[in-house]
């Protein structure tokens, strides 16, 4: 099992693994190939993550080998990568690879710096790694959704969550709608509040399905679904990655959002999230 690659893309992979951490300490990286995907597969109820990264991307040079149909699996700290990657933002080369020092497995991270006075330096920062079983990993099933209602374009995640910021200190349960006329509301309601911010001339990409025709819905009608406010401000952590963000609307069931680094048209990758609804008794 091999694995050795230079990180061309330090500052796309360091917010990657920033956003990630902000969800759980712990995640999965599987290699292949062609992709790097990172997974956060949270239990029922938290906020799942599956994402697949175009390995060009992030890395040059890269070599993989395997049993398993060259890829491989671990499971390690995302606060440890990030740590790493953090150190590597300003280096003239950082290469990647799968070590073992006293049979502990290991992904680690080489990092050539130049010192002030023109010294080149090589740091080492090793992460500790689980390799899974590829039995293992086909157990990983991403979340079965049903077709979306509909798909709106979000506006800046970094302006979304300065309102969702607020929100989070007045409900624990938030409410996502959106219509297919442009038009987005995120909400709290309680006892003593009730606060609605909406978003209008939103872009409302076409759902693809191409197995039947369907007539055209009330571009009026609201979908909603209620979402954990602390779930979405964890998600809106991704703002540090994303340029484009579409979210899927899955009425009473979930809210699907696709994070995509760089333009959609020709992205390096996209971080999918999954956030579940919360079933509200007028939702039954």
């Amino acid at each position: 099992m091999r694995l050795r690659a230079t990180i061309s893309g330090v500052p796309t992979f360091f917010r990657i693994i920033q956003a990630i951490e902000k969800l759980q300490k712990r995640c999965i990286i599987k290699f292949t190939e062609e992709y790097m995907h990172v997974i956060c597969n949270a239990d029922p109820g938290e906020v799942q993550v599956w994402s697949r990264i175009k390995v060009g991307t992030l890395f040059e040079d890269y070599r993989i080998q395997s049993n398993a149909n060259n890829e491989i699996t671990v499971v390690l700290s995302s606060e440890a990568v990030l740590a790493a990657l953090r150190s590597a933002t300003e280096a003239e080369e950082v290469v990647t690879k799968l070590a073992k020092k006293n049979d502990q497995a290991l992904l680690s991270f080489e990092i050539i710096q130049q010192t002030r006075s023109a010294q080149r330096v090589r740091v080492t920062h090793d992460v500790k790694i689980e390799v899974m079983r590829p039995t293992d990993m086909e157990k990983l099933q991403e979340p079965l959704c049903p077709k979306a209602d509909l798909l709106i374009l979000l506006p800046p995640l970094q302006k979304l969550r300065t309102i969702v910021e607020r929100l989070n200190h007045m409900s624990d349960v938030m409410a996502f709608q959106a219509d297919n006329n442009k038009r987005l509301k995120v909400s709290i309601r309680t006892e003593s509040v009730n606060i609605e911010t909406e978003w209008t001339n939103c872009q409302n990409p076409l759902v693809q399905d191409e197995d039947q025709e369907e007539e055209k819905p009330d571009p009026d009608k609201l979908f909603t679904v209620l979402i954990s406010t602390k779930s979405f401000l964890k998600f809106l952590n991704s703002h540090v990655v994303s340029k484009t963000t579409i979210a899927a609307v899955c009425q009473h069931h979930c809210v699907i959002l696709y994070v995509y680094i760089g333009d959609v048209a020709d992205a390096g990758g996209v971080l999918t999230f999954y956030i579940p609804a919360i079933i509200d008794d007028e939702d039954r």
